[in-house]
């Protein structure tokens, strides 16, 4: 039997129910390119964000197919090594800090007002200035394909002495790009906090939150704490190309490894900024279409943040291999071993709240379900390459290839495929083509999955990762994963068709799109009104 927990009534209707009162309210936005340039309204900035993600995905995505057709086979067909490893690395980059990163900021935008009760973000022009130093930050990054040199060129880690001693001279630039993109990234972290602890609807405690709020308010403060870890990094190899300093140089008493240490005790808890929003997107889905209550709601609030706090005691589990004193070995292998246990939790979870369930396969529960099993596959090769001894044979090797993808593509990608599809009816006020989106489900899981699931053979066998050709005896494995990836990619093309029929036109949505959803989002009009709660709707619990 699931506990009591809190629901989300709201009983007093928020002023703007109707579009026509809006217009009386608020003088009309500027029209044109003005209006996207100066607004400060959360729902067009998080659809800014959105569509900024969507391009940066697809960019990144065409590194990725270069990437794969050079290794659809042995031997150096394509591209030269030089111009694979600026691909390699621009494809990680691009997804990792302009794809992923940016699209559940989006999502944020849009919704955590809406389901908090609150009639904006706390501030208002910061979250428009936030937005706008992305494109520049990656017009930036781009750019440096086209400088004397090439891009970047040393992958998505850009360990040094590759990125500072051997690097071309574009790095200064790449260190530029992300020092504006982090700069982005806190000042969003910032916004969010502001707005969860200040602006929630009144009589909504912290645990009567939708799980998506509680996942971003715990990733804000994640991201403030490392992303000025990364910007000391970059700032210190801008220090050693350009100033002479020996920061990560031996040859003048510097230490290279103590790059990686810096590097990961940002990286690892990026990893966890990509996918504890993920977790909640997942913990809406799941709960509406199983017409069940979340099993274990203040479990899950305590799971993510006990996943925040150990994801910075593992950050040393990418380095078994430079050399670390035992005890360190061992202290990392265990704590990384014991992040995978709230990690369970919210698995257990949601099957729990699946378990006996009137359940309905809606493309967002598709893709919802996809995530959990996939995500488990991704957490297990994880507990794999925890190992300290094991990983001495993984590590570099396309096992972590396939590892890294499964957390993040069937992870955070298709999260935010199911959070699109899910309030896709909230934000259009049309419900997404059926057909088209079985169609992008089907194909993306198997394209997902024939693209990283040989890689785990093939890492297995020792095939090492960032090579432009390997081995024949890893011809087969690499055949299939490059095809996979096409298909993969080709069926994202259906995604922005979909989108594209969607906000023209196609089945209305009620205020209440979904049968079993609870939250608060669905007590506003579809499409939602441009402005909403300007009199915050009165919050009540069951029973009271």
């Amino acid at each position: 039997m699931a506990p009591k927990l809190p629901l989300h009534h709201p009983v007093e209707q928020s002023s703007t129910a109707s579009a026509g009162g809006q217009a009386a309210a608020h003088p009309a936005p500027p029209r044109g390119l003005m209006r996207w340039l100066l607004t400060t309204n959360h729902k067009e900035i998080g659809s800014l964000y959105l569509i900024f993600s969507l391009t940066m995905f697809f960019i990144g995505g065409v590194f990725a197919l270069v990437v794969r057709a050079e290794l659809f086979q042995p031997g150096l067909q394509l591209v030269e090594p030089e111009f694979f490893n600026q691909m390699t690395t621009m494809h990680g980059l691009i997804m990792v800090f302009g794809a992923i990163m940016p699209a559940f900021v989006g999502l944020a935008n849009w919704m955590v007002p809406l389901q908090i009760g609150a009639p904006d973000m706390a501030l208002p022009r910061l979250n428009n200035f936030s937005f706008w130093l992305l494109p520049v930050a990656f017009t930036l990054l781009l750019s440096t394909l086209l400088m004397p040199g090439g891009g970047p060129n040393f992958g998505w880690t850009f360990y040094a002495p590759l990125s500072t001693t051997y690097a071309p001279p574009s790095t200064t630039f790449f260190i530029l790009s992300l020092h504006i993109a982090g700069i982005s990234s806190i000042l969003g972290a910032i916004n969010i906090i502001a707005t969860i602890l200040n602006l929630r609807a009144p009589g909504m405690r912290l645990m009567d939150m939708p799980l998506f709020c509680w996942t971003w308010l715990i990733t804000a403060f994640l991201l403030i704490a490392v992303m000025p870890v990364l910007a000391g990094a970059v700032t210190m190899m801008l220090m050693d190309i350009n100033f002479g300093t020996s920061f990560f140089n031996a040859a003048g008493g510097g230490d290279p490894v103590l790059f990686q240490h810096l590097f990961w005790f940002f990286g690892h808890p990026e990893v966890y900024i990509m996918i504890l929003p993920a977790f909640g997107i997942v913990s809406a889905i799941i709960p509406t279409f199983s017409r069940k209550r979340l099993f274990g709601y203040a479990s899950m609030v305590y799971a993510t943040a006990a996943i925040a706090i150990l994801s910075f005691l593992v950050w040393a589990h990418h380095m078994f291999t430079v050399g670390l004193p035992l005890a360190a070995e061992l202290f990392f292998m265990y704590t990384t071993m014991l992040i995978a246990v709230p990690t369970g939790v919210k698995v257990f979870n949601w099957i729990a709240t699946m378990f006996r369930g009137s359940i309905s396969f809606e493309p967002p529960m598709l893709f919802a379900l996809a995530f959990v099993v996939q995500f488990t596959i991704g957490g297990f090769s994880g507990l794999m390459l925890a190992i300290s001894p094991a990983d001495f044979q993984y590590h570099d090797t396309y096992f972590v290839v396939a590892h890294f993808h499964y957390v993040l593509v069937p992870g955070a990608l298709f999260a935010i495929l199911a959070a699109a599809y899910y309030w896709l009816p909230k934000w259009t006020g049309h419900y997404p083509n059926v057909k088209l989106a079985q169609w992008h489900f089907w194909l993306s899981v198997i394209g997902v999955n024939l693209t990283f699931f040989p890689m785990h053979f093939s890492g297995l066998a020792g095939m090492p990762r960032r090579i432009p050709d390997y081995a024949l005896q890893f011809a087969d494995f690499n055949l299939a994963s490059s095809l996979g990836a096409f298909m993969f990619g080709a069926s994202q093309l259906l995604f922005v068709l979909l989108i594209i029929k969607c906000v023209r036109g196609g089945e209305k949505a009620p205020a209440k799109a979904w049968e079993g959803a609870e939250d608060l989002e669905w007590s506003v009009p579809s499409p939602a009104p441009l402005h909403t709660f300007e009199h915050p709707p009165t919050f009540r619990r069951e029973g009271e």
